[in-house]
Parts: C-alpha cells; sequence; structure tokens
C-alpha cells in the first residue's frame, strides 16, 4: 500500500531558489509569448474513474460539454504519474493494434489546441522532454504548482521549470489553492494543481480523519524507517493496522465519491468563474484506488485494472 503521509509533514510552502535556464548563466529571461491560452490541469488524487462517475458531476464536466472519459494512467502512484503528466503524457485510451508513436504523434499534436497557437516546435521538448521549462524558456508561459501531498514537496524531482511551487498547508483543500493562482495579462500561465481530497482518507477539509489509521506513504517510510529497524531488520509495529474488512472498504469507497460531489459543488464552480476566458483546464488524476478488488486496498504495487481507470475531461469553461 502506497499512500502520502497526510499527518507527518514536511515544512510547507517553501519556496526554491529562482533555477537558471537549461542553457546556463542568470535567471530565466523568457521569450514574448507565442501561445494564448493559460493552461491549468488538475489531478483528483487517487480518483478512480467510476467513483468519479457515481458521484455523478454537474459542474467539472462544464468545461467538457459533458463528456468525461476513461483513461488509464502510465503509472499507479502519485511520484511517477505527476512525473509522466510533466512531459506532456496525460493519461491515455489504451489505443490497441497502433504504435505507441503513432499514439504519441496525435496526442501531442492536441497541445496546439490546449495552448491556443499553432506550429508547435515539438523538437525543443528535447533533451529535456520537460513540459514546464518548455513552457516557460521557449513558449514565454509563467509556470506554478500546487500540491496536496507531500510526496510532491518542492524539494523533489517534479519542482523543475516552475516560477512557483507550493505545497499547500492541508492535503485536503483544494479552495485554499484558488486565491494562490496567478493570471497575467501580458502573457498566459502555466498551473498544476494536485488536489488531495480524493486521497486516502477521503475527507474534505471541514472533516476530522482521526478515527482512521494512519497509513504511510513512501515519504512517511522513508521518514520512520530508521526507527523501525533493528540490525537492518523490521521489528514488529503495533500501530500496523489490521487490513480493512470490505464493509469498511465501501465506506471508504463512498467517502471518495462523497469527496467528488463536494468538489463539483463547493469548488470547481469557484474555480471555473474565476478563470480568464482563454484557460484550458484538463481535469483527470494521477491513478485509481482499489477498495477490495481481489484482495487489493489502494494504490501502488498494485497490478489492478481500477488502480489504473481514470476519469478524463478536458476543455475551455467559456
Amino acid at each position: 500500500m502506497v499512500f502520502g503521509n497526510l499527518f507527518k509533514k514536511p515544512p510547507r510552502n517553501v519556496q526554491p531558489p529562482t533555477r537558471p535556464m537549461p542553457t546556463g548563466g542568470g535567471t530565466v529571461n523568457r521569450p514574448a509569448p507565442k501561445a494564448k491560452n493559460n493552461f491549468i490541469v488538475i489531478t483528483l488524487d487517487s480518483c478512480r474513474y467510476d467513483s468519479f462517475m457515481a458521484a455523478e458531476p454537474k459542474n467539472i464536466p462544464r468545461l467538457s460539454g459533458g463528456k468525461i472519459q476513461k483513461r488509464y494512467s502510465y503509472a499507479s502512484w502519485t511520484g511517477p504519474s505527476h512525473y509522466n503528466l510533466l512531459m506532456g503524457l496525460l493519461p491515455h485510451v489504451s489505443p490497441q493494434n497502433e504504435f505507441a508513436s503513432e499514439y504519441y504523434k496525435e496526442d501531442f499534436l492536441n497541445y496546439n489546441q490546449r495552448f491556443g497557437m499553432e506550429g508547435m516546435e515539438f523538437a525543443k521538448l528535447v533533451p529535456a522532454m520537460w513540459m514546464p521549462e518548455y513552457l516557460r524558456n521557449e513558449l514565454g508561459y509563467t509556470t506554478h504548482a500546487r500540491v496536496s501531498l507531500p510526496v510532491l514537496n518542492s524539494r523533489t524531482g517534479v519542482n523543475r521549470g516552475f516560477d512557483t511551487f507550493q505545497l499547500m498547508d492541508k492535503h485536503n483543500d483544494m479552495k485554499a489553492m484558488l486565491p494562490t493562482l496567478k493570471f497575467d495579462n501580458e502573457r498566459p500561465s502555466f498551473t498544476l494543481m494536485n488536489v488531495g481530497e480524493t486521497h486516502y482518507p477521503f475527507v474534505t477539509p471541514d472533516q476530522d480523519p482521526k478515527d482512521w489509521p494512519r497509513i504511510s506513504g513512501i515519504h512517511g517510510v522513508f521518514k520512520h524507517l530508521d526507527s523501525q529497524t533493528v540490525g537492518g531488520k523490521l521489528v514488529k509495529d503495533e500501530n500496523v493496522p489490521k487490513f480493512f474488512d470490505q464493509e469498511k472498504l465501501d465506506t471508504l469507497r463512498g467517502m471518495q465519491i462523497n469527496t467528488v460531489k463536494y468538489l463539483d459543488e463547493e469548488v470547481f464552480p469557484a474555480l471555473y468563474d474565476m478563470v480568464p476566458d482563454n484557460t484550458w483546464i484538463v481535469v483527470t488524476a494521477d491513478h485509481g484506488e482499489l477498495f477490495g478488488e481481489s484482495g487489493y486496498f489502494g494504490h501502488g504495487p498494485i497490478m489492478h485494472e481500477k488502480v489504473f481507470e481514470v476519469p478524463y475531461l478536458e476543455g475551455k469553461i467559456r
């Protein structure tokens, strides 16, 4: 089981020093804007496709004319999934009888519409293959990240090519991100928003998760593993909970569905009202979640279709 450590977190809102351009020397001297659209990618962390559909969202799908796709994540947990996203690899449709290279070509061409431009120079994405740097250094974007899970904190490898990068004070408060969003009339912005309400323990900001076991993710495992070993061997941890029974797993799935309803009713309308007209938004998930299927719970070291199935929708809100 792999989960973000939701309860013991590193110092937040640490801003890294300004990073030089890949060519070296000085701070970023970005070019004049070459694109028209602001671009926002929202990942509902751990939100599997059928949970999203069970919530019957009314507001989130406004940006896609109601069309919600089932797509598949390239990875089964948060860190590598966001690395893929920031390479430009959005969740895929799992095409059959087609070379991967042909699918990549079609998918990458969609970025011309997402950015509101024609004739992207895709060769300039190499060798770094990192979309934030390309947007900032080639297309003149400002670049921002607002993340909920500490496995994506500002000292990790995903923090490259961003002008601002903020780990939020709470793991489950997308609404708190909204006042921090930055839009500029002079140049477009790119924003990554990692949303934690849909991640275990599946609670909204006003709910208390204290009654649920504190299950650590890889960040928490690294942080506490030394105190749990003697002579290189694990010692028994009396705090490890028993595996959930199916009744509790069903309750947890219902809680994830409720967080989608909350976001749809309370947060996305406010986001859609505040973004400028020329804003292209992608709403998806970094991976899914297992609630007892085939004996699994959670995500990470799991090979099951439900951990890869994610909702996907994109477009302009107006």
